[in-house]
This record gives structure tokens, sequence and C-alpha cells, in this order.
């Protein structure tokens, strides 16, 4: 038998047992999933796609904290803070994506129940806090260039496979109005940005895919 560690994510949440089975459901991009506030009664697992969580102030002004790649899971903040009825970020379909939902009563049943399945959650949102870390650094810089390079860095880190030599391709296709609401910018802004970096040879876009040629000079050169 194998070990629930072992299997593929999707399959165990797929499995998860109880009176209503799993939900698959699919938002095209900039599609909300979630509102700030609303109510947590579902957990969501990621199959295809991308999702971006931010945090919305009274200002108006709306702050990426995370891109969640495929094989994540989200939703689950209210079984740590115990406030049910309120959802803590504003997640959107960042691109096209495919969603596997359980009954949050049904999720929490299936973690008190096998310490397995809570160390695969674990391991996750360790992973989260990581990008959200990474993500404030990024939001941090006031020169947007430098936000723009930081957050191509995420993306190849976290959506990145390899393309020959140093080269990494950002395994999404990004529009440049994406991007620009991901680092708080204007899509002029981060048409012109990225102009300045592919005449200087430093990416390639090909099908609204970017690819970084080499990274690490990337970094050195712009942060």
């Amino acid at each position: 038998m194998v070990a629930l560690q072992d299997r593929p994510l999707s399959s165990v949440f797929q499995g998860l047992g109880g009176t209503l089975p799993p939900v698959v459901e699919t938002f095209d991009r900039s599609k909300t999933i979630f509102f700030p506030g609303d109510p947590a009664e579902r957990v969501y697992f990621l199959k295809k796609g991308a999702v971006k969580l931010s945090r919305v102030y009274e200002a108006g002004e709306e702050i990426t904290v995370a891109l969640l790649r495929e094989n994540s899971v989200f939703g689950v903040l209210s079984l740590i803070t115990g406030n049910r009825s309120d959802r803590f970020y504003h997640v959107v379909a960042f691109t096209p994506v495919e969603l596997i939902s359980v009954p949050i009563e049904q999720f929490e049943r299936s973690l008190r129940d096998n310490p397995d399945m809570s160390w695969l959650m674990l391991k996750g949102l360790s992973s989260r806090i990581l990008q959200t870390e990474m993500m404030v650094e990024t939001l941090a810089h006031r020169d947007m260039g430098s936000r723009l390079v930081s957050f191509l860095l995420i993306l190849c880190r976290d959506f990145g496979i390899p393309n020959g030599g140093s080269a990494i391709t950002i395994d999404l296709r990004l529009s440049h109005q994406a991007i620009a609401e991901a680092i708080g910018s204007t899509r002029v802004t981060v048409t012109r940005l990225l102009g300045d970096l592919k005449d200087g040879e430093l990416i390639s876009i090909n099908k609204k895919k970017i690819t970084v040629h080499n990274p690490i000079s990337l970094g050195q050169q712009f942060t």
C-alpha cells in the first residue's frame, strides 16, 4: 500500500471521505474565487493554473502576498485562527484554473484522523510563508524596475522550468496587465520595463511565456 506522503496530493484530496464528495470547479483568469469576509466553508486544492492571494487595505490598495502553483492547498487559514466567518485574503485566478474543493469540516476531520495529512499541510504552509516573505521584499522596492526583476525571480523559483544552459522559462502565460496588478504598477510601465530587459538580452518572451536567460545575472544587475 502506498503511504499517504508518497501519493500525489491531488489523489489524496480527491479521496477525502465524507457526506459530500469533492467538487471540481474552473475559473477564468481574473475571476474571484473568494473575497475577504466571505464565509470559510470550503478548502481548495489547485489542480491546474495559478492563483493570486492578496490583501485589500482600507485605502483601497491591494497587495499581492503569494502566487500559488499547481498542487497547492488554500482556504485553510480559518482552521488556524478559528474564525470560520472571515476569509482573510482576496483570492483570484491568476491564470485559468481548475480547483478541487471539499467542505472545511470534512477536511478538518481528515487532519485530525491522519497525522500524515497534517504533515503534508505543514509543508505546504511553510512554502507559502516563504513566498509571502519574498513578495513583501519585492513590494518594498520603490523602484518599479527592481520590483519587476524581483517578481520575475520569484516566478523562476516557483514556476520555472529549465530551458537549456542557465535559462529558465516561467511556465505561465503572463499578460502585462497581470504582472502590473501583481507588483502594484501599470500595464504601460510593465511593458516599457520588459522591453528594456529584452533589449538588454536578459529575457525573451514567446507566446506570453517569459524566459530569463540567466537568473543570477539578472538579479546581480538589477537588485
